[in-house]
């Protein structure tokens, strides 16, 4: 599938220049992790998307909230994400286009990246390296088979944990489809 910056620009509800931007990116994390099949790149697309606020940001946005706060040890959250050491929630905050978090996530991305992410983290704010961490965060987390399917909700779920955003999501899932000629 040959993703256009017009494409790139209705899934993910871009601007025409971050669009430009990402379009030969996001094409490379496709073809690099078998992102192929029309559902399969509308839901790419429509998901990436939304966690990075239409392409703007490859860095999460940190207050730090009560939520973020919960991502330092000794907290169960922290744990989960592998946070041991104080300061990994704020250091290993999402990064990427599909926010990849904790120090659990960032050790496996950079083996599967082939990228220092342990000691510089910022690595994956690099546009490259946003959409190639969203390609290897969905190959490793096998959503193909659910978006391909039209799971859209358990594929929210998968990315987000919950369904934080759903409507905008299915929003750009929609435009994602039309702009591929997806029935």
């Amino acid at each position: 599938m040959n993703l256009t910056a017009a494409i790139v620009a209705a899934g993910c509800g871009a601007s025409p220049s971050r669009a430009a931007l990402f379009a030969p990116l996001l094409q490379l994390a496709c073809d690099h992790y078998q992102i192929t099949a029309p559902l399969d790149v509308a839901a790419f697309l429509a998901q990436t998307g939304h966690e990075s606020q239409r392409l703007l940001y490859t860095k999460e946005l940190w207050g730090p909230t009560a939520a973020q706060r919960a991502y330092e040890p000794p907290s169960q959250k922290a744990s989960a994400l592998g946070n041991t050491q104080p300061g990994d929630g704020q250091r290993f905050c999402g990064r990427g286009l599909i926010q990849i978090s904790g120090r659990r996530n960032y050790t496996l991305a950079a083996i599967g990246l082939d990228l220092d992410l342990l000691n510089h983290p910022e690595l994956l704010e690099q546009p490259a390296n946003a959409a190639m961490s969203a390609g290897w965060f969905w190959f490793n987390n096998k959503l193909s088979a659910i978006a391909t399917a039209g799971d859209f909700v358990t594929l929210t779920r998968r990315i987000n944990g919950g369904t934080t955003g759903l409507t905008d999501r299915q929003e750009l899932y929609d435009a994602a489809k039309k702009a591929l000629g997806v029935a």
